[in-house]
């Protein structure tokens, strides 16, 4: 059995579709495209494959992670030109790579992500400074409304590090590295409200940092 590491960008023409037609669409193309992929065993198999984690509608990426299992060996090259003829546009194969079929899923060994956020208000001098005053707290208590309620935690614990990227007049692009794990996962409009500027204009998912990294 052979496992192929994909990494992929995913742009402006897909960020609204879920998580669920997402992976409807790689299973639809990886047949279409011939891949012999392998399949889990019990009553109702279906093919191994699994994203590093779920990117949020409306966040665009250019570093989505996946694993393929095949059943028989597939070169890298030939399954990048294969696969790519089924594509949509939207989504890019950016690096196709074997890795180790008994390493841990790769939804375990995921523990940050990186994302690039745009937002607009404010002066530069002013958004360093909450910057610097939201890093610097122990503790962020958050409450965030769900259709099953309301649901409270630490918002600082889901926070690794928040950076200016780059500002111009009253907009620009924060850098932020968050959370990403069994434990909890930091989303960046949460921490863009934190932080005081409001509903960020668009969010870029940058990078996936792994555990062994």
């Amino acid at each position: 059995m052979q496992r192929l590491r994909i990494r992929f960008s995913r742009g402006q023409e897909l960020k609204f579709i879920s998580h669920l037609d997402i992976m409807r669409l790689w299973q639809r193309a990886l047949h279409r495209a011939g891949i012999p992929l392998a399949y889990t065993e019990g009553f109702s198999p279906h093919p191994r494959i699994s994203l590093a984690a779920p990117l949020a509608v409306g966040i665009t990426s250019q570093s989505e992670l996946m694993d393929v299992f095949c059943s028989k060996w597939v070169s890298p090259h030939s399954f990048t030109a294969a696969l790519g003829q089924q594509l949509p546009p939207g989504i890019a194969i950016l690096e196709v790579r074997m890795v180790a079929p008994t390493l841990p899923s790769l939804q375990s060994q995921v523990r940050h992500a990186e994302y690039e956020v745009e937002v607009e208000g404010g002066k530069q001098e002013k958004v360093k400074a909450a910057l610097e005053q939201l890093l610097s707290l122990e503790q962020l208590p958050w409450h965030h409304q769900r259709d099953t309620g309301t649901r409270s935690y630490d918002l600082r614990a889901l926070i690794n590090h928040l950076w200016l990227a780059d500002w111009h007049n009253s907009h620009g692009t924060i850098g932020m590295r968050l959370r990403c794990d069994s434990g909890g996962s930091g989303r960046p409009e949460q921490v863009a409200a934190a932080l005081g500027l409001g509903q960020p204009t668009s969010i870029h998912r940058t990078k996936l940092i792994l555990k062994t990294s």
